[in-house]
């Protein structure tokens, strides 16, 4: 939370879409805080009111969106027994990549204040890949019991895998460029399901 006060909940997902968008639209570089509040339609000092500047708005940005991504992966408990086993960590996978745009993790990550205070974020319990590492372990292990996954499979390598490719795809997929992240997904799961969980056509 920012020392300078609570920010409203609708105020604060305003600017952070606002700030998505104009990453997406224009780049990196032309993320200021004019230009998030221009995109937002918000008063121009209002970032500044809530923040300390624009290292720790981009910080609580990323430390954000792993927050609704960590919600996302604990949903899949929901989704034990229903659909695929490789078609329910697929849509997690693919949600997981837009919720973190490569960006902005890259922003976070080559801005050194930033940097400091996501890494700050996390050292105090913010969820980041290992609370997902443990939700997809933590379904895997339920299907496994469900007899949807052979019962020698190693769930914790499988989900192991799973988040070192997020991060891999976060860290290197350009937009419109290489093979999608959709096709990327279907592969490794494949290899790491060796067929179990699989849908008949995949």
């Amino acid at each position: 939370m920012s020392p300078r006060g609570v920010v409203i909940p609708d105020l604060r997902e305003r600017l952070f879409a606002a700030a998505e968008r104009v990453v997406a639209r224009d780049g990196a570089a032309a993320l200021t805080s004019r230009a998030i509040t221009a995109e937002a339609d918000c008063a121009k000092g209002v970032l500044h009111t809530h923040f300390t500047g624009l290292d720790e708005f981009v910080a609580e940005l990323l430390l954000d969106r792993f927050a609704h991504s960590a919600s996302q992966a604990e949903a899949l408990a929901a989704k034990v027994g229903e659909g695929t086993v490789a078609g329910n960590l697929q849509e997690v996978v693919l949600d997981l990549l837009e919720a973190l745009p490569a960006a902005v993790v890259g922003l976070a990550m080559t801005r050194p204040a930033a940097a400091r205070h996501t890494r700050e974020g996390f050292q105090s319990g913010a969820p980041a890949f290992d609370a997902i590492q443990h939700a997809f372990t933590t379904y895997l292990q339920a299907e496994q019991r469900g007899g949807r996954l052979p019962a020698g499979a190693d769930t914790a390598t499988i989900a192991l895998a799973l988040v070192g490719t997020v991060h891999h795809l976060l860290m290197t997929r350009v937009p419109g460029q290489g093979e999608g992240a959709k096709a990327t997904t279907r592969r490794l799961l494949a290899v790491l399901l060796g067929g179990a969980g699989q849908p008949p056509t995949a």
